[in-house]
């Protein structure tokens, strides 16, 4: 199968393309820019989404389920955000069809059920939450509220990509009103940091906190910090963000508590999220020329056990081995998949779980029945082992935790050994055009520079990393005063 695959020295685009659909992740739809999520990839998914609701809760979110549709003149409200989403908006305008009176096998929108008010289709859900918050809160008494929703959303994207940009995609979106500017502050830092810490412990990809420059903010938001992880092609991905809002969306939508002594004043908000976007990222930071390679706590199997017979007297004495070493490695937290199929041979097998990034495979034949072991084969090193049979579960679980932090290591250096200060323009330029990765630089915090670098190199500023210690430090553009350090980089 990972023969079939292009390399990522010959095309890199292609082979993530290429790599997406073979190890079964996902496919393009019937719906122009939209996905068929499988299995085996909502799978994925699905264990990323678990964890950080567990994250998310144990920092005192709750979940809740907002509508799908936003009627436009609440879209409208908060002018910023309505602006910068305009052009990606879907819009319902009418709820019926009807038989086309010249021929009655095709169907046409029912012109007398034009809808009064059209309806957005949420590329983001701050309107309708925050018209919902009006009646929620009243008093101090009933802040902060702490939300989460889990949902789908539709922005009108021209150029689509698997799972890093597509018209409709998963994610959550948190959003919270509290008491003081403080603590909005906080909280927006904070589940900033809930998303670096789930990047590097769980996908083990390592990020560059910052927060965003003014152009880059989230439409709507006083102050947008995010996590940028660097990707083996040297291109950025921005893997999540976390927007103070201040009170633009409290005034927007009228939202006023009571405060202690009695007197009125607007709410401070937050809202936060990530997407499937992630899938994206977690493809990209560790697959290699022979497929996905997976971290084994977000793998949806770890472990894959693959017999080797040649009749069923054999395939009986295996089977009973297998079974009782994925009984054993299950009571130990393992997820353990044991592939009795005969429709395929065991060579195929390694050449699929290979393909799908299974962190460790077991081979077990009636020879290694006879010896007293197995053969265990690591994904991320492609490396074999025989181990004993009597200690399977104890060396599965020392080597899923050395594969994690291999892993993350292995990223690590990477983006390390792809970071670099440069503070000439001329390096500047041939560094983003012939090495790419992250350019620590400094700025000079003017739109214009930021805009004329962007034209000329289509490096962006990915985020501030540092507003501190710019004494008699000079823009790497413009020579003038620096007013932050800042991470560049060409990006998705």
């Amino acid at each position: 199968m990972s023969k079939h695959l292009t390399k990522r020295s010959d095309n890199y685009s292609k082979w993530y393309n290429e790599l997406v659909v073979k190890a079964g992740l996902a496919e393009n739809s019937a719906v122009r820019g939209c996905m068929v999520i499988k299995p085996y990839g909502y799978a994925i998914w699905e264990k990323m989404q678990q964890q950080l609701d567990i994250m998310f809760k144990e920092t005192g979110h709750e979940n809740a389920y907002f509508p799908l549709l936003v009627p436009k003149h609440l879209f409208e409200a908060e002018e910023k955000n309505a602006e910068g989403f305009a052009k990606e908006c879907a819009v319902v305008t009418h709820y019926r069809l009807k038989s086309d009176d010249n021929d009655k096998t095709k169907l046409v929108v029912d012109p007398e059920a034009k809808l009064e008010e059209e309806l957005v289709v949420r590329p983001t859900s701050e309107a309708i939450i925050w018209n919902t918050y009006k009646n929620w809160i009243q008093s101090y008494r009933d802040l902060p509220i702490k939300i989460n929703q889990w949902a789908n959303v539709m922005r009108w994207e021209m150029r689509t990509r698997l799972f890093l940009r597509t018209a409709e995609f998963l994610w959550q979106e948190g959003h919270t009103a509290h008491e003081t500017k403080e603590e909005a502050v906080e909280e927006a830092i904070l589940m900033n940091n809930v998303y670096a810490q789930f990047a590097e412990e769980y996908m083990a990809m390592p990020v560059i906190k910052g927060k965003k420059s003014e152009s880059e903010r989230f439409a709507g938001a006083e102050e947008t910090f995010c996590i940028e992880a660097l990707m083996q092609d040297g291109k950025a991905l921005q893997a999540g963000t976390s927007h103070f809002l201040g009170q633009n969306f409290a005034k927007a939508f009228e939202v006023k508590y009571a405060n202690k002594e009695g007197k009125l004043d607007y709410v401070w908000a937050t809202s936060w999220g990530v997407s499937t976007r992630l899938m994206g990222a977690l493809i990209m930071s560790h697959s290699d020329d022979n497929g996905l390679v997976l971290p084994p706590k977000l793998a949806p199997f770890q472990v894959v056990i693959v017999p080797i017979y040649r009749n069923q007297e054999q395939f009986n004495l295996v089977s009973d081995k297998a079974k009782t070493i994925q009984k054993d490695l299950q009571a130990n937290g393992i997820t353990v998949k044991f592939d009795d199929r005969d429709t395929h041979k065991p060579g195929w097998k390694f050449a699929e779980y290979e393909m799908k990034g299974v962190p460790l495979r077991i081979a077990i034949g009636p020879k290694d029945i006879e010896k007293g072991t197995v053969e265990l084969a690591r994904r991320d090193t492609l490396t074999k082992s025989f181990v004993s049979a009597d200690d399977v579960s104890g060396t599965v679980i020392q080597t899923l935790e050395d594969i994690q932090k291999n892993l993350y290591t292995k990223a690590h250096n990477f983006t390390t050994n792809h970071t670099k200060f440069i503070d000439s323009y001329a390096d500047f330029k041939a560094y983003i055009e012939n090495e790419g990765g992250f350019a620590e630089c400094f700025w000079d915090g003017s739109a214009e520079t930021e805009e004329l670098i962007k034209k000329e190199t289509k490096a962006t500023i990915r985020c501030i990393i540092s507003e501190d210690d710019l004494e008699g430090k000079k823009c790497m553009y413009s020579n003038n005063p620096a007013k932050a350090k800042v991470l560049y980089a060409k990006a998705y």
